[in-house]
């Protein structure tokens, strides 16, 4: 089996070998071996000098996104094989970085279901090649959890082109973006979750301004971005004028799927607080060693059932379920920081004494730890997902649904 017989029915046990035998021919020896000797510094040098010439490596070949058709760099399998590469590039540390997750996860695959066949032919080779990174402009400061109550306004031109004016928020790696994923209300005579209309923008384009905001983990992923008078061309629309709601499910869903945690079952978060905990003795303190073994079968749990679903999805799209696993992966990284803070009580107090050390690490995961129930919609946005769409309950009364947006009262 080699990578050029991968395709759908391809059983997951021949994907992963096909996997292990192309990184054993292509990941270069030094980082092969940085990685598979826990040398994490090393890791870390050799990737930043090798990047941008592996991430093209790796897109050529396919697998960094196996999901996609042949014809777009991919190999048309399904979402439990992709699962099955993602954990052999991820135990080599030989993945895309976070910092493309929202084109490689997001963007990707909503370009393929919505794009027309030049937009397809435009982003999503580049893309695949890691030569272009995006970022997701959604959220704003009177539409978060609300998404639908988004004011960003789109005015169409008689030349067909759209002016777009608005602020967005929370944007993830705006600041190093070359496009981002825009929504935009078209009709604002239209009701909530219409007249809005999905954009591929282009953020080098005049009027767009970003701002990165400094989080208290002292680094600064996040941005506001302001859009003044931006114009837009109207090939840069994705999927039909006034329908962007629909687009965006398709956008959000991946999203919840995506943030749901790591498809496969091994080592991972709660193994390196437990050997923390007894390198620095808390393991004796019974109290801390049940909270650190309450965790590792969480996390298992996790585990587990995020395979069972990838396997599950196959080559369907992801749905409301995946609001459950990024739900219980948000609870858990909140409680893994607040072990590693209790763990590392002088680290907590003390700061940045030691940036590699691993007092700081644990004072980062605390300050972290709530990063996972607010992005990709909060852990409350979550529970009535699930409470509406998979347990069938009663949606939120809307006084004002039958109205126009711009009828609608706002606070």
């Amino acid at each position: 089996m080699t990578i050029a017989d991968l395709d759908a029915g391809t059983p997951l046990i021949e994907v992963a070998a096909a996997a292990r035998a192309w990184l054993a021919e292509h990941l270069p020896a030094d980082w092969r071996a940085a990685a598979l000797d826990g040398r994490t510094a090393d890791l870390e040098r050799i990737r930043r000098a090798r990047a941008a010439r592996w991430y093209e490596t790796l897109g050529e070949s396919g697998f960094a996104t196996p999901t996609w058709p042949r014809e777009h760099g991919g190999f048309g399998v399904g979402a439990d094989a992709a699962a099955v590469i993602a954990d052999e590039l991820t135990r080599l540390g030989a993945g895309r970085p976070a910092e493309d997750f929202p084109g490689v996860a997001l963007a990707g695959p909503t370009i393929i279901a919505w794009g027309d066949a030049a937009q397809k032919e435009r982003y999503l080779r580049p893309l695949a090649l890691g030569r272009e990174r995006w970022c997701q402009l959604f959220s704003e400061p009177g539409a978060g959890s609300d998404l639908a109550a988004l004011s960003t306004r789109a005015r169409r031109r008689e030349d067909g082109a759209w002016v777009v004016s608005g602020q967005k928020v929370w944007s993830s790696y705006a600041h190093i973006s070359d496009f981002g994923l825009l929504m935009a209300r078209s009709d604002p005579d239209e009701r909530k979750h219409r007249g809005i209309t999905y954009f591929l923008l282009d953020m080098r384009s005049e009027g767009v301004e970003v701002r990165p905001l400094r989080q208290m983990n002292d680094e600064a992923e996040f941005n506001e971005v302001f859009l003044n008078d931006v114009v837009v061309p109207d090939a840069a629309r994705l999927g039909p004028a006034g329908r962007g709601w629909s687009v965006a499910i398709t956008t959000l869903m991946a999203e919840r799927s995506g943030l749901s945690g790591r498809p496969g079952v091994g080592p991972a978060l709660v193994d390196g607080l437990a050997a923390r905990a007894r390198a620095t003795g808390a393991w004796d303190d019974p109290a801390v060693r049940d909270r650190i073994m309450s965790a590792f079968v969480a996390e298992k749990a996790l585990q587990m059932t995020t395979v069972r679903a990838f396997v599950e999805l196959g080559e369907r799209e992801p749905g409301a379920e995946g609001s459950i696993r990024k739900l219980a992966h948000a609870a858990l990284e909140e409680e893994v920081g607040r072990i590693a803070a209790e763990i590392e009580p002088f680290g907590l107090a003390a700061g940045t004494r030691d940036p590699d050390g691993a007092a700081d690490r644990a004072l980062r995961a605390f300050l972290s730890s709530k990063i996972l129930s607010i992005a990709g919609g909060t852990s409350e946005i979550q529970r009535n997902i699930i409470g509406e769409r998979l347990l069938d309950l009663p949606r939120d009364r809307d006084p004002h649904a039958g109205l126009p947006f711009r009828e609608r009262p706002r606070g």
